[in-house]
């Protein structure tokens, strides 16, 4: 038998056809009805069985027994749980208890609708999820100048006549903040087109082979390159042509970014902007001549320009490029997508458009967005004590010790929380130092649909996904795990009250009710059975001209030039300004860059037998003129050290980085005691963030700056005249 669902292991939301016969998986492949992936398929995909039949998957509930874990029923384990909780936040205040949210926490439909009925009775501040270690700057953009955190702009790649491509390689993540399956064959039809594909990027990445043109640039440098083309646009450009300038709430904002970007834009300026990016003039020029035109091309950026010192900044000038070129709810341009399920739309009744800068964290000072604290503040709450010290941690779907910055100073702080509660399917990096482990069902035993990459697509489709294969009997939902975690954690004196009376009707109830709620509420008044009688989902159509109308700021206006990114630009002319005048060629140094690998997807795709087949991929790229300097060869092992930490990896030398630039990829550093992923501790590796410092952080956002770390690489010294082995801290 045949069965039609959504890939639920990334952003691209594929639409697959599973073949199975009785509990046994017999292959999966593309879906060539899928409206929206038209039959693409990653090897990843593939990867769906082994994620169901994995050995190493935790069935039953697990508590701390001396050094190991015992299995003990749900009733018990839940009720640890909620006395572990009450007792720290009995003896420390409510905000000793902190929260942290991965990754696949918003691949997780139960999560989603039913995570924050049991956050709300916790009722701590203390708040944190890999929001910060990604998207945030694209997320506090839309939030000050469309006035939603999750109205985020996305490029319209089916119409598209060029794209030029900044610190992204969608070829490689099928689109971030963009959900587009089957990104090459997209890209390859704007070429088809006549159009132009042009990467930025400090790697030549798997994208920027198939681009027209690729040009290198400094880690760290992506604002003053915006900076610049948005002056240029400015001078050069017709801007009353551009539709969306009508609607301004305040038509100063043209004023004031025509004085502000000025420093970067001008003739004799332009030399500077390209010394400090390392980019040639022509480059620059060239850049800024795709930008204008009957059919300029859209900018897109990514991971790279939000990881790092100037990453809100950087998130920021990317629309005002894209408005200013023209191209912002321009078919072909960048739009807004319509969902079926519209968590922006939604806003009108619940009220959740986003917040900044509501609450500071207690150690730094840094910013929350949206209730969070920055992650790269977890640990630094964890060791400093004081009023709302983090005594206890509930993870959700992460591994905080490979993801966050500085992971190995975390792993050190973990052992001393008083309590720590995992909801995770493996015993791994992180969980193997929590007190009590909740597995939940994972992805093919339960219904699924993207509430949030739905909102990021590049066409208005909706596909629901019914459990393909029954849990086992003693197995628990995630949804199940946090209705029984809130009914124990629930004053008693706040039960059915008025203001619980949402609680109160979702308690024993699963995520189709609150779905279908949503699917009936949105723009295309369909329904959860209208979903079920369409095994291969849906299709609304292609993004639609929508403002001013799908604005959420309370007059219907754009907010061109939000208060708080100015100052940033007047930072970013003081840092390039000494740069350029200080640095020599070659004094630099080397910095660090991440890179994303096609067949990985964080940390928890490492143990599949058939993802990790091949070459090892944990290696540390470097130029040869880089390697030469330090008298290094291909294939050496080679340690890199940065001011928190040192690993050891194998070196890859390569022009495909830039001169002064190494790359590590994210995700790698299994082996460690106590953890149960055989194939991940056979392709160990090296954690990237044991090198990376949590002191770090974009100024503005609080985002985690990875990008652009200081480091040293150099040959590992011999050992009885033998060349030590890469090998995982531990």
């Amino acid at each position: 038998m045949i069965h039609g669902r959504t890939c639920h292991l990334c952003e691209a939301m594929c639409g697959v056809l599973i073949e199975v016969e009785g509990e046994k998986i017999l292959g999966i492949r593309g879906d060539p009805d899928d409206p929206l992936s038209r039959g693409h398929i990653c090897p990843k995909g593939a990867a769906l069985a082994d994620l169901h039949t994995d050995p190493d998957r935790l069935k039953r509930p697990l508590i701390r027994d001396g050094d190991g874990f015992k299995e003990v029923g749900w009733d018990e384990a839940f009720d640890a749980v909620a006395a572990g909780l009450k007792r720290v936040q009995a003896q420390h205040g409510r905000d000793a208890v902190a929260v942290y949210m991965g990754n696949p926490t918003v691949h997780a439909l139960g999560a989603m609708t039913h995570g924050q009925l049991f956050f709300r009775h916790l009722r701590t501040r203390s708040r944190y999820s890999a929001t910060s270690l990604d998207q945030l700057p694209h997320m506090l953009a839309s939030l000050e100048m469309y006035g939603h955190q999750l109205l985020v702009p996305i490029p319209d790649l089916d119409r598209a006549q060029g794209v030029i491509i900044l610190g992204a390689n969608p070829l490689a993540s099928n689109g971030s903040m963009m959900s587009a399956p089957g990104v090459k064959r997209r890209l390859k039809d704007i070429q088809a087109r006549g159009g132009r594909i042009v990467v930025v990027d400090p790697r030549r990445t798997e994208t920027a082979d198939l681009a027209d043109a690729h040009h290198f640039i400094r880690p760290g440098t992506d604002a003053a390159l915006l900076a610049c083309l948005a002056g240029m646009l400015i001078r050069t450009h017709n801007l009353a042509a551009a539709r969306v300038l009508s609607f301004l709430a305040d038509n100063g904002d043209i004023s004031f970014l025509t004085s502000a970007l000025a420093p970067f834009a001008d003739d004799d300026r332009v030399d500077d902007v390209a010394a400090f990016t390392g980019l040639s003039r022509e480059a620059i020029v060239s850049l800024a001549a795709d930008l204008q035109g009957p059919h300029p091309s859209v900018v897109y950026g990514r991971f790279g320009v939000c990881t790092q010192d100037f990453g809100g900044l950087t998130g920021w000038l990317l629309n005002v490029v894209n408005i200013l070129s023209g191209n912002l709810d321009r078919e072909g341009g960048v739009m807004f997508t319509k969902p079926a399920a519209d968590l922006v739309g939604m806003a009108r009744f619940i009220g959740q458009r986003g917040s900044f800068g509501r609450r500071r964290s207690r150690v730094r000072g840094a910013p929350a967005f949206s209730g969070e604290f920055p992650a790269a503040c977890l640990v630094e709450e964890m060791e400093v004590a004081g009023k709302g010290q983090v005594k206890a941690l509930i993870t959700h779907a992460g591994n905080p010790v490979l993801s966050t910055p500085d992971g190995a100073r975390l792993e050190r702080a973990l052992p001393g929380l008083d309590f720590m509660v995992c909801i995770d399917p493996h015993l791994n990096e992180t969980t193997r130092h929590a007190h009590v482990i909740l597995p939940p069902t994972t992805g093919l035993e339960r219904e699924h649909y993207d509430l949030v990459f739905n909102v990021l697509a590049v066409r208005n489709t909706a596909r629901y996904s019914a459990p393909l294969f029954p849990r086992h009997q003693d197995a628990r939902h995630d949804w199940e795990i946090f209705n029984a975690l809130a009914a124990r954690m629930a004053p008693q004196t706040l039960r059915g009250r008025a203001e619980n009376a949402a609680v109160d009707v979702m308690m024993g109830k699963g995520p189709s009710r609150p779905l279908n709620v949503m699917l009936r509420a949105g723009p295309w008044r369909t329904s959860l059975k209208a979903l079920q009688r369409a095994p291969h989902g849906l299709d609304f159509g292609p993004l639609q001209p929508c403002l001013p109308e799908r604005l959420q700021t309370r007059d219907k206006k754009l907010r061109l030039a939000p208060a708080l990114y100015r100052p940033e630009l007047k930072r970013l002319l003081e840092r390039m300004t000494l740069t350029v005048s200080t640095t020599r060629a070659g004094e630099a140094g080397l910095v660090l860059i991440g890179r994303r690998e096609l067949r990985s997807n964080n940390s928890w795709m490492h143990n599949s037998e058939r993802l990790m087949g091949g070459k090892n991929r944990c290696t540390v790229m470097m130029h040869p003129e880089d390697a030469a300097a330090r008298g290094l060869n291909d294939g050496d092992d080679v340690d890199v050290t940065s001011s928190t930490g040192r690993i050891q990896v194998p070196l890859e030398v390569t022009a495909g980085v830039m001169v002064g630039v190494v790359s590590i990829p994210h995700g790698f550093g299994h082996g460690r005691p106590g953890t149960r992923l055989r194939v991940a501790a056979e392709h160990a590796g090296a954690s990237i963030n044991d090198v990376t410092d949590a002191g770090r952080m974009d100024a503005l956002t609080g985002n985690a700056s990875f990008s652009g770390t200081p480091v040293e690489v150099c040959r590992r010294p011999n050992v009885e005249g033998q060349a030590s082995k890469a090998s995982p801290q531990t």
